[in-house]
């Protein structure tokens, strides 16, 4: 079942959005963060900056990574301060079930930051009783550790979740340690389903070279609280709230020179109504609120100084959708409206969308949608400034229209085949620009300090002209019952005219080529051997391919496992002048109790 891009969960078979669900359930061994499951989908290209999980940007058919919003549970988890903190989830793994990703403008049921896609880590319920404990430990002197405890007692359930990991780093001041720890309960009554959650995150790493040529360092801390209620089957009310700090120093072994200190937090607050009309239409109905604020301080010589200042902001939006689904029919319609008003002033935005599917046969499904997103400048790309950086607090909000057209081929039971085609046409598209040489006339006038123009100092503006198109594709194969294929491969293209020939610094990061190949085979005595090859072109930059395999067992109290990764010792970035690791093992043992 899919949720998102529909008013209500539905098959994924019926849904006429591109939507891709990845399990998570059998993957605590074999991954060592949810981000290694992302790699599954090729439209999703990851910029890490190392083992761990830790610090990562989601990139979604040639998007910013600051244009896909990330959901926890329904949950906005997309930072205020910086989308760099985006994928800083509180949850650990083993509390999650599965990963929904939406490809495409979905701000029309999720709002602000939808442009290019929308990505919601997923938990469920435990069905009984049950212990994990999970430890292991390999290359760099990494360590690693999980415990999860789940109970069910009549209408109740709940589920304890702990893991941390850490390294020294494959490389100096690429050290990391991360710790996340979450609480869920679930009751069941006559008005319906109570979810109550609770997570925490700590995580600390070593950001040599991580935003530019500096040996910087980095802490970031936070904590979530959710609560959902059903009124019945058709109503849902929610609230979540998160505080989210990040600690910055520029030059780790002198941090009193430049040190950043930011306090984020933000709210939000939602109630939903669906209402069955005839014919088979769904008519959803929806009313949201929240709010971000921060304070940030910058710490040099001693001194204590605004580094983004103290801000807060509030927006208000309503939407409507209509699912139309006739009886004993082969399509399926959905248009759905959303209008979005912001604080400060009469300020609105209007996102329309549609999607239907055409079912030619049993085997054959048409699919295509097209709808509008948009992005409000975090207040990093307002405020931020140090030697490297400059923010301009006169960005103007971007936005996209884009659409795909696709198809699902179910060829057999042991054959699938997706295609789809899209296309994103952007305005105000906020990056970060500069120029080896002054004076520059193509450079924007956020790039001026006291009327004079910065040298090689990346600063905020909008660029306009930016249009991307592409094609995705998945090819799943089953040739045993114990063994499984799957060929992903996006190709994207994309309109440089924007730049008049300045430098970017995340737009143009995007992959023209990204293909993920994985062959899974399942061994005597429960053990899985699963490899993964990824083969990726960053735009003007040279393919480099990626070996990675793992062997678990996935049975019994006693669960051995095995990872390796870039077997092919690949020397590779993901970001510019970001190394990532080479060749290296980590190994463990999980021992899981049920009743």
């Amino acid at each position: 079942m899919v949720v998102l891009g529909s008013a209500t969960p539905v098959p994924l078979a019926e849904s006429p959005r591109s939507v891709e669900i990845l399990p998570l359930k059998s993957m605590s061994l074999a991954a060592e963060s949810p981000q290694d499951v992302l790699r599954q989908d090729s439209s999703v290209f990851l910029e890490e900056r190392g083992a761990g999980g830790g610090q990562a940007d989601i990139v979604l058919r040639g998007g910013s990574f600051e244009q896909t919003l990330v959901l926890l549970n329904g949950f906005r988890i997309n930072d205020a301060q910086t989308s760099h903190h985006n994928l800083d989830l509180p949850v650990p793994m083993e509390a999650m079930d599965s990963i929904q990703v939406l490809e495409g403008a979905g701000s029309t049921l999720h709002g602000v930051d939808a442009l290019s896609g929308v990505v919601d880590f997923l938990t469920a319920a435990p069905a009984h009783d049950s212990l994990f404990v999970r430890a292991g430990g390999g290359s760099f002197e990494s360590d690693e550790e999980s415990l999860m405890g789940a109970a069910t007692r009549g209408k109740w359930s709940g589920r304890v979740t702990a893991e941390r990991n850490f390294s020294t780093g494959f490389m100096a001041d690429r050290d990391y340690r991360n710790e996340d720890a979450s609480v869920e309960s679930w009751y069941g009554s006559k008005l319906g389903v109570t979810d109550m959650l609770f997570a925490s995150s700590d995580r600390s790493f070593g950001a040599n070279q991580f935003y530019g040529n500096y040996p910087s360092w980095e802490r970031t801390k936070g904590w979530f609280a959710s609560a959902r209620q059903e009124f019945g089957a058709r109503t849902v009310a929610a609230f979540g709230y998160r505080r989210h700090t990040d600690d910055f120093v520029l030059f780790r072994d002198s941090p009193a020179l430049y040190e950043n200190n930011h306090v984020d937090g933000s709210w939000q607050a939602s109630l939903r109504h669906t209402v069955n009309l005839p014919a088979g239409a769904l008519l959803l109905m929806g009313l949201e609120a929240d709010g971000d604020s921060i304070q940030s301080y910058n710490f040099s010589g001693g001194v204590r100084s605004f580094a983004l200042g103290v801000h807060a902001r509030n927006r208000g939006a309503g939407y409507v959708d209509i699912d139309w689904s006739p009886p004993s029919k082969r399509w399926n319609l959905s248009a759905g409206a959303r209008e979005e008003i912001f604080s400060g002033g009469a300020q609105a935005v209007f996102s329309p969308q549609v999607a239907g599917s055409l079912r030619i046969a049993d085997t054959l499904k048409l699919r295509a949608s097209g709808g509008y997103g948009f992005r409000i400048p975090t207040y990093t790309d307002l405020y931020y400034s140090d030697p490297a950086t400059l923010g301009n607090p006169n960005l103007k909000a971007e936005s996209a229209w884009s659409g795909d057209l696709g198809a699902d081929w179910n060829a057999s039971s042991r054959v699938t085949l997706s295609v789809t085609g899209f296309y994103s046409k952007q305005h105000d598209t906020i990056d970060y620009v500069r120029s080896a040489t002054v004076p520059n006339p193509n450079l924007p006038p956020s790039c001026e300090i006291g009327g004079k123009q910065q040298a090689d100092k990346w600063c905020a503006t909008n660029l306009n002209g930016l249009h991307f198109a592409g094609v995705e594709s998945t090819l799943t194969w089953i040739p045993t019952r114990s063994q499984s294929v799957r060929i992903a491969w996006t190709g994207l293209h994309g309109a440089q005219s924007a730049l008049r020939g300045l430098e970017s610094e995340y737009i143009f990061n995007y992959p023209v080529q990204n293909i993920h190949a994985a062959w899974s085979a399942g061994l005597s005595h429960d053990i899985v051997l699963t490899n993964t090859v990824e083969l990726a072109q960053r735009y003007q930059q040279a393919v480099y391919p990626v070996w990675n395999a793992t062997l678990t067992h996935n049975a019994g109290r006693l669960r051995p496992y095995l990872r390796l990764s870039n077997l092919s010792n690949t020397g590779y970035q993901e970001i510019s002048g970001v190394n990532m690791p080479g060749r290296s093992i980590v190994g463990g043992l999980a021992l899981q109790f049920e009743k």
